[in-house]
């Protein structure tokens, strides 16, 4: 069985109406204590937990799966250099090559060593970008690099990292799912964990009172091959070959199919690689693909290969007062445990 079979059948069970959801209860039961006697572990110092000395922000998911966290990441650390901080990123490096030590990353970083959403984020941002198993390492790796403040990409879960901000992203139309913790369902931690964080971001669909909305707006395609731009529009009608290696590549498909593609998938797992010189041989309509996809092919030099890239779209006052939480959070910095 593939991995894209074995995909598309878990997000039937999550996000569909599958019996297979209340057979796998009991298993979500064992998962929701293990998920409590750690957390209480950490609060009660029963594990060990730091903080780097500098403010830190983590924008993680309450679900398995993708919400567009990333494109947040770096619209959060632009926001933070635009009120005059000096932000570095960290991150775990899925994709990459588990990093027991703190690795620097920049744009010229192999993906399948660092991560493909660590290199996409510093060639996006420029800032410090560090990778490592522990993310409490990698966060003082940054803040030794010149950064007064650090932006977690992901790591909601990891407790071993005090923090002084915590931002959940959703995905505005799957939302929760079934409701289930893993494996019966997405949630990596009950629902009532929300009520303990400082925002709930939903990408997407409507926001509810208590949450704010944005969006993932595309540019122009860029080609692969020689940076050329092309607007979207001159893709309408005909079929392409989308490529998105992300947690919900529906996403992407619905986004080209909305802008009058006709779209042909080719089958990608999170953080994964395709043979693109396999896929040209056999197919020749445009291919495109997300820009984290683009990062992990740059010697790709096929004319009609193509990322898409996308930039966060919110309302003036909803950023405005969003930042304004955030910024008034960062002083002083100390951070909690979970």
């Amino acid at each position: 069985m593939t991995s894209g079979v074995v995909a598309g059948s878990v997000q039937r069970v999550w996000y569909g109406r599958s019996l297979l959801g209340p057979l796998l209860q009991p298993l979500a039961l064992l998962f929701a204590l293990a998920v409590r006697l750690r957390r209480t572990a950490y609060r009660r110092g029963w594990l060990a937990s730091g903080h780097p000395g500098v403010p830190v922000i983590v924008v993680g998911n309450l679900t398995a799966g993708g919400a567009g966290k990333t494109p947040l990441v770096g619209w959060l650390v632009q926001r933070l250099q635009a009120a005059g901080l000096r932000p570095g990123i960290v991150s775990r490096g899925y994709g990459g090559v588990p990093q027991r030590e703190p690795l620097r990353v920049d744009a010229g970083s192999d993906p399948a060593i660092a991560g493909d959403e660590p290199v996409l984020l510093a060639r996006r941002t420029g800032v410090p970008v560090v990778v490592c198993v522990d993310r409490l390492r990698a966060a003082q790796a940054a803040a030794g690099s010149g950064a007064n403040v650090i932006v977690a990409d992901d790591g909601l879960q990891h407790y071993a990292l005090r923090r002084d901000v915590e931002i959940v992203v959703v995905d505005g139309l799957r939302r929760w799912g079934n409701g289930r913790l893993l494996p019966a369902g997405p949630l990596r931690e009950p629902l009532g964990r929300l009520a303990e964080v400082d925002a709930v971001l939903v990408n997407g669909g409507e926001p509810g009172a208590a949450e704010t909305g944005f969006s993932l707006r595309p540019g122009a395609a860029v080609s692969l091959a020689t940076g050329e731009c092309r607007p979207l529009a001159q893709f309408a009608g005909q079929r392409v070959l989308a490529v998105a290696g992300i947690g919900n590549p529906a996403r992407f498909h619905a986004l080209l199919a909305t802008s009058g593609m006709q779209v042909m998938t080719a089958a990608v797992p999170d953080h994964g690689r395709v043979d693109l010189a396999q896929l040209r041989s056999e197919v020749p309509w445009p291919i495109l693909m997300t820009e984290k996809d683009a990062v992990k092919y740059p010697h790709w030099t096929d004319p009609d290969s193509w990322y898409l890239p996308v930039d966060v779209q919110m309302l003036p006052t909803a950023e405005a007062g969003l930042m304004s939480r955030i910024l008034a959070r960062l002083q002083p910095a100390g951070g909690a445990n979970g």
